[in-house]
């Protein structure tokens, strides 16, 4: 199984922004026990601040992967295109996030994504990202 992590707009600074919310790891520190964890999965993992550069990724996955784990950040509550990018795609997205969203400000409460991922997982910290990929290894073994 082939899975790629994707994450947006300012999780580059996990470990040192809002360590109360986000907690003081680097993603990439979490990445490496990820690979270690699950090493009968073949992870990759990217982040972009940018929107457009999220799409042609999303986009793109379907060619070589078999899923996707897509912490879209403040662009789950504002982008239609990346909406529109996981609708259009035949493979399952998994959305996660660090914080619970829906503790926090009413505008985090609406998800473009949402309606068209394969599961949510909201408020697990980096654990999130964990889960996410128990459920695509739950969903082979069916």
């Amino acid at each position: 199984m082939k899975l790629l992590i994707l994450n947006g707009p300012n999780l580059n600074l996990l470990g040192t922004r809002e360590p109360e919310k986000y907690g003081n790891r680097s993603f990439e520190d979490h990445f490496a026990d990820l690979q270690f964890k699950f090493r009968n999965v073949e992870l990759s993992y990217d982040q972009t601040n940018i929107e457009g550069e999220l799409i042609d990724k999303i986009q793109n996955a379907r060619k070589d992967f078999d899923g996707i784990i897509l912490n879209a950040a403040a662009y789950t509550h504002t982008s239609v295109g990346i909406g529109d990018a996981v609708a259009a795609i035949d493979i399952p997205v998994v959305e996660v996030h660090i914080s619970n969203t829906f503790s926090r400000e009413d505008f985090r409460h609406k998800s473009f994504i949402s309606p068209n991922a394969k599961g949510i997982i909201v408020g697990f910290g980096l654990q999130s990202y964990d889960l996410a990929i128990q459920s695509f290894l739950r969903d082979e073994d069916e």
